[in-house]
């Protein structure tokens, strides 16, 4: 049994085998390229991506530059995009090439794009023209497009072919995809208008025409629809792969679930780092380039901070009268702040799937203003209760009660009604609402609270 197997057996997440890192490692530094192309051979190739992923980048860069040593292109599609621009810098163009012509066109495009501008011309110049092509046009459409993430390796074929036809053509086309579940129908124009299941040509004998047991084709994706929308599309109708058709309504390519898991994930991640404020930002960036992208937002929140203190300012006069308004106050804007980015996390979410519409909007702003005041009546029970304890002032339970109730309301409304509204003007929700949400429900907070807190003293 080897070391390999051994390990495999031990555990099989690599993540946490320090075990295999280490030897991985040395093998590195003694050059024995043979070993380790052997033994990534063994391993699935999202395992091995793995791998090179935990070694560090000076490792990673002698491990490329081994002799004799090739990373697997399906190893390479594995890799985090971040450790994939990384690695790229590191090979040949002889080697990108390499890589580029064993793989499908839509993981080839998305490695393309990853590779700086300065060397794109050479490394398509080399490649074969069928293949130069179907990138120069991937190319062309906008980033976030669907013809950026679709495969032109597909199966169609004519509506009046019988399955008998098929079957033959199936077995005989070597430039059909490895692997697929659907067959597309076109008509003489190209023009898709239907699909069958592969298990069902297999099922069905060979005289059928494929048109009797083929479904008709209602999605049609265009290849400028957003990838976002085309996830939605699959997420909705739970779409095994959907065919993607241009402006003259011909089918160019095709997309499939697992293209879709990877653009909903990415999503999801892009969605929760700008809702933290650091935008595009990748583990291998450096400490400048991260201090850039961090900086802009920093500097608005400073500002919408200064801004929160001239309103405190306002009531000098009530807090020099009852000092302990200053201790209790960060509660009241806490609690706000914090039912604002529950509001704004739901919404934006909702708003990425379309699941918030006109027709639903009215019963979702109503929806949020009951959570705000259910939330707001029970933790100003819970606040005064405590302040009663603590200062032995009903007068001052009943100031941190009623501002708690109105905080939470206004968190919760605006929670929601920032990003419809910066969705409404063109502008990603999921950037720019968490310090306008913030701002407010500071500020809301603090002008609640000290404002009750004026009219009773």
């Amino acid at each position: 049994m080897t070391l390999i197997k051994k390990i495999k057996d031990k555990k099989v997440n690599f993540e946490f085998n320090k075990e295999y890192i280490k030897v991985v490692t040395d093998k590195i530094a003694s050059n024995d390229a043979l070993f380790i192309t052997n033994s990534f051979k063994e391993m699935h190739p999202a395992d091995t991506a793995d791998i090179i992923e935990h070694l560090s980048q000076n490792d990673r860069e002698n491990l490329i530059k081994i002799n004799n040593f090739k990373i697997d292109p399906e190893v390479f599609v594995e890799l985090n995009e971040s450790v994939q621009i990384e690695i790229i810098k590191y090979l040949s163009s002889d080697a990108i090439v390499r890589i580029l012509k064993n793989l499908e066109s839509d993981d080839a495009l998305a490695i393309l794009e990853n590779v700086e501008e300065k060397d794109k011309n050479s490394i398509l110049s080399a490649l074969p023209p069928k293949d130069r092509f179907a990138l120069l046009e991937g190319l062309s459409y906008p980033e976030d497009s669907a013809a950026r993430i679709m495969q032109r390796e597909f199966t169609a074929i004519p509506s009046n072919w019988s399955v008998g036809q098929t079957i033959d053509y199936l077995r005989e086309n070597k430039d059909l995809p490895e692997q697929f579940l659907e067959i597309y129908i076109v008509d003489e124009n190209f023009k898709p208008v239907g699909i069958v299941p592969s298990s069902r040509v297999l099922r069905t004998p060979r005289e059928s025409k494929m048109s009797s047991i083929m479904e008709d084709s209602t999605f049609l994706v265009p290849v400028d629809m957003d990838k976002e929308e085309v996830g939605n599309l699959f997420e909705n109708y739970n779409l095994n792969s959907a065919c993607v058709v241009d402006k003259n309504n011909k089918l160019v390519g095709m997309i499939t679930s697992d293209d879709v898991l990877t653009v909903l994930k990415e999503e999801a991640e892009e969605d929760a780092l700008r809702l933290a404020g650091v935008g595009d930002e990748e583990i291998t960036d450096g400490v400048l380039t991260k201090t850039k992208r961090r900086f802009n937002w920093l500097l608005l929140n400073l500002f919408t901070a200064f801004l929160a203190t001239y309103c405190i300012s306002l009531f000098g006069a009530t807090i020099e009268q009852m000092i302990v308004l200053a201790f209790l106050m960060p509660i009241v804007a806490s609690m706000g702040g914090n039912a604002g980015m529950q509001t704004l996390a739901v919404t934006v979410r909702t708003l990425a799937t379309n699941d918030l519409t006109k027709n639903n909007f009215n019963q979702n702003i109503l929806k949020e203003f009951n959570i705000g005041i259910l939330n707001g009546v029970i933790f100003a029970v819970i606040s005064s209760i405590i302040v009663q304890i603590w200062f032995q002032d009903i007068q001052l339970s009943l100031i941190i009660s009623i501002s708690m109730i109105l905080t939470m309301i206004v968190a919760g409304l605006f929670g929601i009604l920032v990003p419809v509204t910066l969705k409404k003007m063109s502008i990603d929700p999921a950037i720019a609402s968490s310090v306008f949400v913030t701002t407010i429900t500071d500020v809301i907070g603090f002008v609640s609270f000290l404002g009750v807190g004026a009219y009773f003293l």
